[in-house]
């Protein structure tokens, strides 16, 4: 063969780089993200994530509501685990007003928030298997989550945007009969995430689209700031609840879960593993919850004194943060939220070239992002 036949081969193999928007209406980016993608032939070249599509200046409208008519809106950041949301904020009140919580209130916290936590990580496993077109396993974790879902609206009166955790501890004692129910649920639950194990995890097809895929190492995630399941899958032990402890986690026994491996597989698994766990704080939690009243007496018109507070607590993404800064008034003067979701997906530019677009979708579904964390 020809030098000149071998140089004609390779212009005709050679393609012309195109950009594709993925998003911002589209099932895969879960919620209204857009990817600029780059690409030569199905090759990534570069990623541009695009943000703000539901910005609706969240934080602003905080400084014209008093403490607590802005505390159900916190709900609505991560909809997907509102009462953890809504902790973050109750713990910041609390600190910023010197507010001590009932004994009581933060057990029953701990009930809802790691309810909370099992029922945000069924929804991220089933929406990425759902994501490669496993159907049948989308109805099995969604099935179990609507278990999970009954036992919150029981104890809130809400499936979805809970106010249940307020400052000074908690809206409502458990209803007369909870813990058997709750027992049975979560029997039922361990029974239902067996079988899902079981039809996902050692698919050939999904291991296919997932093993080595979106890989973020130990030291990208810690430069990137990553927290939440995404950095314990990726080698590092960090969590809220074991490393700054809050609320009366150090009185449980439980682990916090941790691979290595980094890719889109660890980030999925790592969640089956952390629901076990949070099944263990609810069973614990349950068993011994004190008796005495869920709620600190705290004034209708709270005026904290001028100062400023910053709580975090261990979301179903990473670390959640707020930032309360008060004038003396009965609005914030500033509220901010430092949210997971928008720290980690700030890795997705870098680990994106070289994958094919059905790998980067694979990828951002295991990120487990939330736009109204990110957007606010």
């Amino acid at each position: 063969m020809s030098d000149s036949t071998t140089v004609e081969q390779e212009d005709a193999l050679e393609t012309q780089e195109y950009t594709l928007n993925l998003g911002p209406q589209h099932p895969s980016t879960h919620g209204v993200y857009r990817a600029r993608l780059r690409l030569n032939g199905e090759t990534i070249v570069s990623c541009e994530s695009i943000i703000g599509y539901l910005h609706r200046g969240m934080e602003k409208l905080a400084e014209s509501r008093t403490y607590a008519q802005f505390a159900p809106y916190t709900s609505r950041f991560d909809y997907l685990a509102g009462a953890l949301n809504s902790w973050g904020y109750a713990l910041a009140m609390e600190k910023l007003g010197g507010i001590e919580v009932p004994e009581r209130a933060e057990y029953l916290r701990v009930i809802v928030g790691e309810l909370q936590r099992i029922a945000s990580h069924l929804v991220m496993v089933s929406s990425m298997v759902i994501d490669l077109n496993a159907v049948t396993a989308w109805m099995y974790a969604f099935t179990a989550r609507e278990g999970i879902l009954d036992l919150l609206e029981e104890v809130t009166g809400s499936r979805m945007n809970l106010n249940y955790i307020v400052a000074g501890g908690v809206t409502e004692d458990l209803p007369e009969g909870f813990t058997a129910r709750a027992e049975k649920t979560l029997d039922e639950l361990k029974s239902r995430l067996d079988d899902f194990d079981r039809l996902v995890s050692g698919n050939e097809i999904f291991l296919g689209r997932t093993r080595g895929i979106g890989v973020i190492g130990r030291d990208l995630a810690l430069e990137y700031g990553m927290t939440g399941p995404n950095i314990r899958a990726s080698g590092e032990r960090l969590d809220l609840r074991k490393d700054a402890p809050y609320s009366v986690y150090p009185r449980f026994d439980f682990e916090v879960p941790l691979l290595s491996g980094g890719d889109s597989f660890d980030r999925y698994y790592i969640r089956l593993l952390e629901i076990h766990e949070s099944v263990k704080l609810v069973r614990q939690a349950l068993g011994a919850a004190p008796a005495g009243p869920v709620r600190a007496k705290v004034p209708r018109v709270w005026k904290p004194a001028p100062g400023e507070a910053y709580a975090q607590c261990e979301s179903a993404r990473g670390i959640q943060g707020y930032h309360l800064v008060s004038d003396g008034s009965v609005k914030p003067y500033r509220m901010h939220l430092c949210s997971p979701s928008f720290v980690n997906i700030g890795v997705l530019p870098v680990i994106s070239p070289g994958l094919t677009i059905q790998d980067f979708v694979s990828t951002l579904a295991s990120m487990d992002i939330v736009l109204g964390e990110i957007d606010r």
